[in-house]
């Protein structure tokens, strides 16, 4: 018999709704939801690797107080007490907490209600902060509400796509997908990307702004003038319906195409193929993300890009309006509840009104009355001793954050640190001084948003391992300990959800966005049946509503839309002759955040498996730096290593660095060591794209790379990085030191004893050695001056069947298959396994096409995201044919 459970994707903001087919043995098949409105039924390869992140090594499964363990009780009194007594003894401006878009909606209200609400501080924010900010900023600005106009289908729906800081193709691979999917379907829609790499979503692009980084807000700018000057106003629309109109065109008239075109470093003949798509395009979707967001000026670039919308009367229609897309699961559910430290419950702020109409509801003895810490500030007012206990949860700060140095070490002398998480062992756990075990997706209910507002549930289907506990219950039992227990009563989510949306409704009358008022009387059956629904949920839309505005009516209080004038400014961490190029920070297609899921799936190592810096081959030239050679960048805040990565791709004086390795998967690679905690001003979100930094070359003398079966931590004082492998521990090494007797440095670090070894050495003191015990292979390591060519798949294939004969043996201490095994070369395809090698190979024998290479070796098949990779193998190699 098998059950099969619905819920929702825990990675992007895509809320991809997840389907869990249960076997009686406990076996679980993972699959796209063909129900929901968000996928339809895709996954991308995070999400359907998820079944292989669900074991329950590095677990945190019990409280630990001081480095101890202890029993619940005791952990939930201690924060209670010492919360307390910091509150007694300095005030409630002390403490703060630090939340998470991983958190349920249900987990974020009783964390916002306790800090805002009974302990009476705003000091609670989220790394939503580092996410969409300055989002909110601007459709609040616009809008009177933070209300994201669009749904999914409006993409769909578009004559013209305007992707701008977003690699949809590897953020948001299923919105990705489903853009691919309608451009086949209607190939009069125009695609234009605007960022300042080349990157896989330029894939489907007919025009490419590869701008100069942070000068988008003129590019948008300059597209309003434009559409004065070509008479493309809504002035209907604008008359009727918004204000702001004279002095937003007045400041935007200065921003000719030729202006922007030298603003912001482009051919000017590329800037008029743009603005002219948007005069001959009766629907635009503009979908952005963190490169428009993570910036000192993100806020007005919001605006910008919302000005545009609102001249130009796209938006509240199909295939219409400016769509900011989230980095979370539950980032849109933590602006819903008050998550960020300037804004109250149910997308209320701090004015007096309001913050009467929430204690009334609330009931609460105090309430905050003024705006708390954002992120980038909560950390330097612990580093300067004005708060004096956080709770973190679901997060990871240490790496995260802006001048992660500083915040490491702001931790390591704050007075408490509490960190309720799944793992036990993150770069910010480490320095926590009481740790409480969370329950991880599969094992807690509660309910998210998603980008387009859909709201849906994440459903258990794991019973909790050892003591773990939902973070609602953890905060609720805290709460009750500080003597707020009448408030903090809950016995299951449905009630926290129902007083939500009760909240939501409360004195509205219409005058907010965010309003799910019908939900507010479900019984714990309905909720737990709840189906993806957008809000808002009232007696105006009792089916949810699939976009606003339609009606012309927003929420300012005479009803108008606001256009803003908006000055484009250059960011303000100039280059210097010290600090030569501008890093820019992202993601990558197959790894999430900072690893602590993704990072358990060997599968999701395989397409990239180190911190790398991509960088323009004539940069890397005149730096004397070769691709894949070992590099140190350094700026005014820290250094790190990485892997070069020499791409024509990215634009010349800059770089681009992944943010996901942390202390656990390497030795020196946390990017955000490097960036300045310089925030928007409006916003207070980090400006984690344009940071002055010199690249220079990391001398080595030797690369290794080691698989063994213990696990075992890496040596100290060389470049590592560690790729998960299913049930071994394997490093890729550099070393600046010469190793005179690798055998005695191996037996050092990683121990020898115990085996038969199988040894090679080679010239220019290199080494590849196999260790045997018992006629299985138990180590394999590999050191050259260069870094070694392996056959990855081969050597791990080597331990689970260890080769018999004397020429595979042989094969396998020179890092390759036998001889009739071609190596599979770097992976491509995750979902199969697919090398590049086999690839090419495919290629060269006549599959000239993604559709032909899908038919023969499966890439491409599934989730789709390594479709513009295969793309480029077949532009590389389709004439090279074998003989």
């Amino acid at each position: 018999m098998t059950a099969v459970h619905c819920t929702t994707c825990p990675y992007c903001g895509v809320g991809c709704g997840v389907t869990i087919a249960q076997q009686n043995n406990g076996a679980l098949t993972i699959g796209g939801d063909t129900a929901h409105p968000a996928n339809q039924g895709r996954l991308c390869v995070k999400g359907s690797a998820l079944g292989e992140t669900l074991d329950l090594a590095g677990r945190l499964l019990q409280p630990q107080v001081d480095g101890q363990s202890a029993t619940w009780e005791r952990a939930l009194g201690q924060v209670a007490q010492r919360f307390n007594h910091i509150i007694e003894q300095h005030g409630p401006q002390a403490v703060a907490f630090y939340a998470s878009g991983q958190l349920l909606t249900e987990d974020y209200y009783v964390a916002n209600k306790l800090m805002k609400g009974f302990i009476g501080a705003a000091n609670i924010d989220t790394n939503s902060r580092l996410c969409m900010a300055s989002a909110v900023v601007g459709y609040k600005r616009a809008f009177g509400g933070d209300a994201v106009p669009c749904c999914y289908e409006d993409i769909e729906q578009a004559d013209l796509v305007i992707l701008t800081g977003s690699n949809t193709a590897w953020a948001h691979p299923v919105v990705y997908q489903r853009l691919v999917n309608a451009r086949q379907q209607r190939p009069q829609m125009r695609v234009v990307v605007i960022d300042p790499r080349e990157t896989a979503t330029c894939d489907i692009a007919d025009v490419h702004l590869p701008l100069q980084p942070g000068t988008d807000a003129a590019l948008f700018t300059g597209a309003l003038c434009w559409l004065v000057e070509q008479d493309g106003l809504d002035s209907a629309f604008l008359q009727q319906h918004a204000s702001g109109t004279e002095a937003t065109l007045a400041a935007a008239a200065e921003w000719t195409p030729q202006r922007v075109a030298e603003f912001c470093g482009l051919p000017l003949r590329t800037v008029l193929t743009f603005f002219q798509l948007l005069t001959t395009s009766y629907n635009w979707v503009t979908l952005y993300s963190m490169g428009i967001n993570q910036s000192a000026s993100g806020a007005d670039k919001c605006n910008a890009i919302i000005n545009l919308h609102l001249a130009g009367g796209r938006i509240g229609r199909a295939g219409s309006g400016p769509f900011s897309i989230t980095g979370q699961p539950n980032a849109m559910g933590g602006r819903e509840v008050g998550g960020l430290a300037n804004q109250l419950a149910a997308h209320m702020g701090f004015s007096a009104e309001e913050t009467d109409r929430v204690q009334r509801f609330w009931q609460s003895p105090r309430i905050a009355r003024q705006p708390g810490l954002n992120a980038v500030a909560l950390f330097q007012a612990i580093a300067a001793g004005q708060v004096k206990a956080v709770w973190i949860m679901g997060t990871n700060p240490a790496v995260s954050l802006p001048d992660a140095d500083a915040v490491r070490q702001a931790l390591k002398q704050c007075p408490l640190v509490v960190v309720s998480d799944v793992m036990a062992m993150t770069d910010t756990a480490e320095l926590a001084h009481i740790r409480l075990p969370a329950l991880a997706w599969g094992e807690k209910e509660g309910s998210v948003t998603n980008s387009e507002r859909c709201i849906s549930r994440q459903r258990a289907f794991l019973s909790p391992p050892g003591q773990a506990r939902a973070d609602w219950w953890i905060l609720s039992q805290v709460a009750q300990r500080m003597g707020y227990g009448e408030a903090f009563g809950y016995q299951h989510p449905s009630e926290i959800f129902s007083e939500h949306a009760a909240l939501s409704a409360f004195e509205n009358n219409g005058t907010r966005a965010f309003d799910i008022g019908l939900l507010a009387g479900w019984d714990k059956q309905q909720w737990l049946g709840m189906t993806p629904v957008q809000w808002p949920v009232n007696e105006q839309h009792p089916a949810g509503c699939r976009r606003l505005f339609g009606d012309k009516r927003f929420f300012h209080a005479d009803g108008k839309a606001r256009l803003l004038p908006v000055t484009p400014r250059l960011p303000q961490n100039a280059v210097s002759q010290r600090y030569p190029l501008v890093l820019n920070t992202g993601r990558i297609r197959d790894q999430w955040h900072t690893m602590t899921r993704t990072g358990k799936a060997a599968r999701l190592m395989r397409h990239l498996s180190e911190p790398f810096c991509e960088i323009h081959p004539q940069d890397a030239a005149e730096l004397g730096i070769a691709d894949s050679s070992v590099v140190r960048l350094s700026s005014p805040h820290g250094w790190m290593l990485a892997r070069a990565q020499c791409s024509p791709g990215q634009r010349r004086g800059s770089v681009f660095v992944p943010m996901h390795w942390n202390g656990q998967f390497t030795g020196q690679g946390r990017v955000d060591s490097l960036i300045p905690p310089v925030v928007d001003a409006d916003s207070g979100q980090p400006e984690s794209k344009h940071a002055p930094v010199r690249v220079s070359p990391w001398p080595v003398s030797w690369q290794a790379e080691i698989f063994l079966r213990a696990e075992v931590a890496a040596p100290k004082g060389i470049y590592w990085s560690r790729v998960a492998q299913d049930g071994l521990t394997h490093y890729i090494m550099a070393g600046q030191q010469p190793v005179e007797d690798w055998q005695a440095w191996l037996q050092q670090h990683f121990t020898l004893a115990g085996l038969t070894l199988q040894t090679a050495q080679l010239a220019q003191r290199g080494l590849h050695l196999i260790g045997w015990r018992q006629g299985e292979v138990q180590l394999a390591f590999y050191a050259r001056q260069h870094a070694p060519a392996l056959d990855r798949p081969a050597i791990l294939t080597a331990f689970k069947q260890a080769p018999a004969s004397g020429p595979q043996r042989l094969a396998l201490l020179a890092g390759r298959g036998a001889a009739d095994q071609p190596a599979a070369g770097a992976t491509v395809c995750s979902c199969f396994g697919v090398g590049e090698n086999r690839i090419i190979a495919a290629i060269q024998s006549g599959c000239h096409s993604a559709k032909a290479l899908g038919a023969s070796l499966q890439c491409g098949t599934h989730c789709g995201s390594c479709l513009p990779e295969l793309k480029k193998l077949i532009q590389q190699h389709a004439s090279q044919r074998v003989a």
